[in-house]
């Protein structure tokens, strides 16, 4: 009789041997495992030693055994280990370790190598990177990184921009109320509310006298959406993806969308909307921060308050003067302006943030958040229609 049990239970400790290798590094006699890789195995080991290894950031040697990181000054050696990552993982875990390897090994510079943007993973961080290194990259390595930042961009619109549309014309048509709907125009919600003082209990029904329908699309403007963006360092990821939702606002024509970026200026992108790349491109990550000038400037293009929205992406790091901002904020509230405050706009988890000047604005009425990509569209949709924004549970 074959002993199938014992056979699964020295596979399944022979592959938790195998795993706990891959991890720990620096060879089978110090790391305790006793296992020895062979084949793919070892061709993983070695990307991730590349990465991974005790050496640090410089990529010096260490003792016998142990794992040592470094990929060398070489662009073609490091386009060679961007390939080998990709062979050996899936692409969730190969955009890590790319952020990593930037991070730890200190490779920004080599982004400015043709051949190693050929190679690269694009991602939402690997472009913020490269607009980072706008101002220093040399023109023959520029329409290549353009080639990358197009990739992504693309790719996040096609993923984002037919919810949004759908969400924000709900939102447009329903915050257009007429008085004498067609039938299957009518907003039943409100036209029950508006009338429940004409409530018949012996019949159990309300028999409306007034009727609340929504507004018929149309080509006219309905509302005015002024997005300002932090350009700072820290604010890179979100950059992209308010670049992306500032030119699909401006697609739609029922909505004036204006996008302003800052840092101690303020510039203003309104006319390369039409193309997110040529926005990205038009920012400057790093710097300081004024967003008070930034405000003052985007409360100067606001003609109709009650149909303005104003969405600020900022981790309110303040270097301007903070009474000035706050008085912006309140006076803008106060006219009718609907202000939003996003403290990231990404995947990512909870930022880094003022923490004192998000309290201040939250008692202004204008909460502070971090919003994903996929709320922003209900965000701008409860802007629009003027009801309660749907804050993310911390």
């Amino acid at each position: 009789m074959t002993d199938t049990g014992g056979a699964a239970s020295a596979g399944y400790a022979d592959e938790r041997l195998r795993r706990w290798r891959l991890v720990l590094g620096g060879g089978p006699a110090s790391d305790g495992t006793g296992y020895e890789l062979a084949g793919r195995d070892a061709a993983m080991d070695r990307t991730l030693t590349a990465l991974y290894g005790s050496g640090g950031a410089g990529g010096q040697p260490g003792r016998a055994g142990e794992r040592t990181a470094g990929l060398g000054g070489s662009a073609p050696q490091v386009a060679r280990w961007l390939g080998d990552i990709r062979r050996y993982f899936p692409s969730s875990v190969v955009q890590v370790m790319q952020r990593d390897a930037i991070d730890r090994l200190g490779l920004s510079a080599l982004l400015l190598e043709p051949e190693m943007l050929e190679a690269v993973e694009a991602d939402v961080h690997l472009v913020g990177t490269l607009l980072s290194l706008n101002k220093a990259m040399p023109e023959t390595t520029r329409e290549t990184a353009r080639a990358v930042v197009r990739e992504v961009v693309d790719d996040l619109e096609s993923r984002l921009a037919t919810r949004t549309r759908a969400t924000l014309t709900g939102a447009l048509d329903r915050s257009a109320k007429v008085s004498r709907p067609r039938h299957r125009d009518i907003d039943w919600d409100r036209t029950i509310r508006a009338n429940l003082q004409h409530y018949l209990p012996e019949h159990g029904t309300v028999v409306p006298q007034r009727l609340i329908g929504y507004g018929r699309a149309d080509r006219s403007v309905k509302k005015d959406v002024v997005l300002c963006i932090d350009q700072s360092g820290s604010m890179a990821a979100s950059v992209v993806y308010a670049s992306v939702f500032g030119a699909v606002l401006a697609s739609m024509r029922s909505i004036n969308t204006r996008l302003v970026v800052f840092d101690t200026a303020v510039v203003d992108l309104t006319e390369q909307l039409d193309d997110p790349v040529d926005v990205l491109f038009g920012t400057q990550l790093g710097g300081g921060t004024d967003i008070n000038r930034a405000l003052a400037y985007c409360q100067s293009l606001i003609t109709r308050p009650a149909e303005s929205v104003v969405v600020l992406i900022s981790d309110l790091y303040e270097g301007g003067i903070r009474d000035e901002m706050l008085k912006r904020v309140a006076a803008m509230k106060a006219s009718g302006v609907q202000f939003v405050a996003l403290l990231a706009l990404s995947d990512e988890g909870a930022p880094a943030y003022d923490r004192e000047h998000a309290a201040a604005l939250a008692a202004l009425g204008a909460p502070a958040f971090a919003c994903t990509p996929d709320l922003f569209p209900e965000v701008m949709a409860a802007a629009i229609e003027k009801r309660r924004i749907p804050i993310p549970e911390a």
